[in-house]
C-alpha cells in the first residue's frame, strides 16, 4: 500500500523515494519544532527578546507573522515533496539544491548562530541535517527510474 518496495513494479515507488519522503517530513517537523522551541521555550526565547525590544503587542504580531511565513514555506516544501514522490524530476532537483544549501548553511556562518554548545544549537542543526539526508536517496541509482522524463499532459 505504501509502495516502499524497490521491486521495479509499475506504480510502486522505490524504497529510496519513500526514505526521502519520510526524511523530508521529519525535516519539516524539525523545522517547525525548532521555531516553536526558539520562540517560546529555549532561553532566551524569541518572545522574551521581542517583548523587551518592542513591547508585548509588537512581539505577538511579529511572532504571528514569522509563524505564518514559516507555515507558507512548509506548505511549499510539502508541495515540492509531493511532486518528488510523484516522480517529477524538477522536484528532485529543488530538494537536492535545498539539501546542499542546508549543509552550506550549517557548515558556514550563514546561520549566524556561531559555535555555541548546548541543546539550542543541536536542535537548530537537526532540520538542516535531515534536509541534506533526504536529498541523498533521490540521487542514488535505484531512484533514477522514478524520475524518467514523462510527456506533459495537456
Amino acid at each position: 500500500m505504501s509502495g516502499t518496495t524497490g521491486s521495479g513494479t509499475e506504480g510502486v515507488r522505490p524504497k529510496e523515494i519513500e526514505t526521502a519522503w519520510w526524511l523530508t517530513l521529519a525535516a519539516m517537523a524539525a523545522t517547525l519544532a525548532d521555531w516553536v522551541l526558539g520562540a517560546f521555550v529555549i532561553e532566551p526565547t524569541g518572545l522574551g527578546e521581542l517583548t523587551a525590544y518592542a513591547g508585548a503587542d509588537a512581539a505577538a504580531r511579529r511572532l504571528a507573522l514569522s509563524g505564518g511565513v514559516l507555515l507558507v514555506i512548509l506548505a511549499g516544501w510539502l508541495a515540492v515533496a509531493l511532486r518528488m514522490r510523484a516522480g517529477r524530476g524538477w522536484a528532485r532537483t529543488v530538494l537536492g539544491v535545498a539539501g546542499a544549501g542546508s549543509l552550506l548553511f550549517l557548515a558556514t556562518d550563514l546561520g549566524m548562530s556561531g559555535t555555541q554548545l548546548g541543546i539550542g544549537p543541536a536542535v537548530a542543526a537537526l532540520p538542516e541535517l535531515l534536509t541534506a539526508a533526504a536529498a541523498v536517496p533521490l540521487f542514488l541509482p535505484e531512484a533514477r527510474a522514478h524520475f524518467r522524463v514523462r510527456p506533459h499532459r495537456v
